[in-house]
């Protein structure tokens, strides 16, 4: 006979934790629209920059000037945004140099990743180039709340 008390969760209690749970299940998933295999997040890409063949990665900035020339990732080719005409064609100018198969990364980080304008261009454009390594950089809120306030590598520059 068990004399230990099991402790009581009211039903609140229980759909709080319920909520809280699949809550965080969402946010680890892909959004909708992407496919998980197509992205990256934050704390991953910065792990993978560390790494010593991090200067082959082709990293591509698809957002706004603005953004770029105040601070972006390191070694990365400010390319425009990807929601005009003009923003795919420096993109495809920029990707003619490399191979098919080299590591490519993109991002943005303008606005929330829901609402950006530039990111789901892009990358069909370079998948439709026939790029087999290609990732999106995940930021959820914006350049500045999810990598640099995080202590993520960043360089001044201009685009």
């Amino acid at each position: 006979m068990c004399t230990e008390a099991t402790p009581r969760v009211s039903r609140r209690g229980l759909m709080r934790t319920s909520l809280a749970a699949l809550t965080a299940v969402a946010a680890a998933a892909a959004p909708a629209g992407w496919n998980d295999a197509d992205l990256i997040t934050p704390a991953d890409f910065a792990k993978r920059l560390g790494q010593k063949d991090a200067n082959k990665i082709a990293i591509f900035h698809v957002g706004f000037g603005v953004l770029y020339r105040s601070k972006h990732i390191p070694n990365s080719v400010y390319v425009g945004p990807c929601n005009k005409p003009e923003g795919i064609e420096l993109l495809r100018k920029a990707a003619a140099r490399l191979s098919k198969d080299q590591e490519v990364v993109i991002y943005c980080g303008c606005c929330p990743w829901d609402h950006c304008p530039n990111m789901k261009p892009a990358l069909a454009e370079l998948k439709l180039l026939g790029f087999k390594r290609l990732k999106a950089l995940m930021i959820q809120t914006n350049f500045s709340a999810d990598w640099i306030q995080h202590g993520y590598p960043v360089e001044n520059g201009q685009g």
